[in-house]
């Protein structure tokens, strides 16, 4: 991240923060640990919820596609898990070791990565009730239709937003 690029910047100059850098990114990486903890809450849920599965009676009736897609699942839900405690991880191996910009940059950086492997996630749950329930064309189209709101809301209305925010950089 290029300090000198505005655009990158979460605060600049005479826009009324009076921060210093240090609290700058102390204020960043709290903010990032506030996102970090929404996102274990869901994930977190959804692999107990997998946990739970081979225990039940009508585990037994899937096709070795839906567990294929059910261990693919597991795994991913696990990597998603260790990713969120990653910042965790490396905040306490690099106390008081003055590498707090590196610290909120790296986590930054390890939050998307989380939000890219939870929309594969969400989207992979979807399609695994959908066809367990209803049939693989269903469970497919479900998979399909959450990845699709995912990359709405997730990336196709920050990029709009953000480039309206460039084009009239006085709004607030």
């Amino acid at each position: 991240m290029a300090a000198s690029d505005p655009e990158e910047q979460d605060a600049v100059p005479g826009d009324g923060r009076d921060e210093t850098p240090n609290q700058r990114y102390d204020r960043n990486w709290s903010e990032l640990l506030q996102e970090f903890r929404v996102l274990q809450t869901g994930t977190q849920i959804l692999a107990g919820f997998l946990l739970t599965l081979p225990f039940q009676q009508r585990f037994t009736e899937l096709d070795p596609f839906e567990v294929g897609v059910y261990l693919s699942l597991v795994v991913l839900s696990v990597v998603v898990t260790l990713l969120a405690l990653a910042p965790l991880a490396l905040h306490r191996l690099l106390f008081r070791r003055r590498a707090k910009r590196a610290l909120v940059d790296a986590a930054s950086r390890i939050l998307l990565v989380c939000l890219g492997a939870a929309s594969l996630l969400f989207a992979g749950v979807a399609m695994f009730v959908f066809d367990f329930v209803l049939g693989r064309t269903a469970g497919i189209i479900a998979g399909i239709a959450v990845f699709a709101v995912i990359a709405v809301i997730w990336v196709i209305v920050p990029t709009v937003m953000r480039a309206a925010l460039r084009a009239d950089p006085s709004e607030d």
